[in-house]
């Protein structure tokens, strides 16, 4: 088979500090790190032109929107269930303070904030996570030599992605989780990336743009179950998560039954 199992990049590359290794090396993160990192310059040189009443007002602003920023970030970390949506949410927030903050300062300096953000919007965007776990990287046609030749797994629970999508993003690291835990003889997982092959979206009745992630669970090369399911409305489209891929593909089921047999 020419399909291609892998660990993740960063875990390949042995990097001892891969928070800070993405940090330098991904555009996305090393522009917000320099824009964050540029209100330190940009306050100390308007401050001091600031009357005393006024100053002491963007210290206590200051105050409140960091103690509310890590009122969020608790928060959120409790309740995102991957790091890539976290980082994007915590990115949001602290964006929203920062122009808030430009805002007591300046307007003119909010306004300049304002431009960054779009331009990084614009030029950069969110990685997502780099590892497949157990899972084969697959072609359509790979795909479909493998539903079809019949001497592989009977089920293939299969994820057509696109990279670009900024759901995709922040859920890029749930499938290779669960492949991990119930990866078996009896189910194999794979990921086809629409981007790099748009014709599979039609030939697997995807609906693009708004059905990306599309996951489709194949029993002998034939379709029992997809989420989501077609005919879908874009705006009533389920959140994915652990649980809800678990339970739609009764995966526990199948796992159950694989070291039962």
């Amino acid at each position: 088979m020419e399909a291609m199992r892998s660990a993740p990049a960063i875990a390949r590359s042995g990097h001892p500090f891969p928070w800070l290794n993405l940090m330098v090396t991904e555009p996305f993160y090393l522009l917000h790190v320099l824009l964050f990192c540029s209100y330190f310059a940009a306050r100390s040189s308007s401050v001091q032109s600031l009357p005393s009443d006024l100053s002491n007002h963007l210290i206590h602003r200051e105050i409140q929107a960091f103690l509310a920023f890590l009122v969020l970030l608790v928060v959120k970390v409790v309740r995102e269930e991957t790091w890539e949506a976290f980082v994007a949410d915590s990115l949001l927030y602290a964006k929203a303070f920062l122009f808030a903050i430009a805002l007591v300062i300046n307007y003119s300096l909010a306004l300049c904030y304002l431009v960054a953000f779009l331009v990084i919007f614009i030029i950069a965007q969110q990685p997502p996570y780099d590892g497949l776990g157990i899972t084969f990287s697959l072609t359509p046609l790979q795909l479909e030599s493998l539903l079809t030749e019949g001497n592989t797994s009977k089920f293939w629970l299969v994820e057509f992605r696109a990279l670009c999508s900024s759901t995709y993003v922040c859920n890029s690291r749930i499938f290779p989780d669960l492949s991990v835990i119930y990866s078996n003889k009896n189910i194999s997982f794979g990921i086809v990336d629409i981007g790099h092959f748009p014709n599979a979206a039609e030939k697997f009745g995807i609906s693009l743009p708004g059905h990306i992630p599309t996951y489709i669970l194949f029993e002998n090369a034939v379709e029992i179950a997809r989420l989501p399911e077609i005919g879908y409305a874009e705006i009533s489209l389920p959140k994915i998560s652990k649980k809800l891929l678990c339970q739609n593909f009764e995966l526990d089921r199948r796992l159950i039954e694989y070291i039962s047999s």
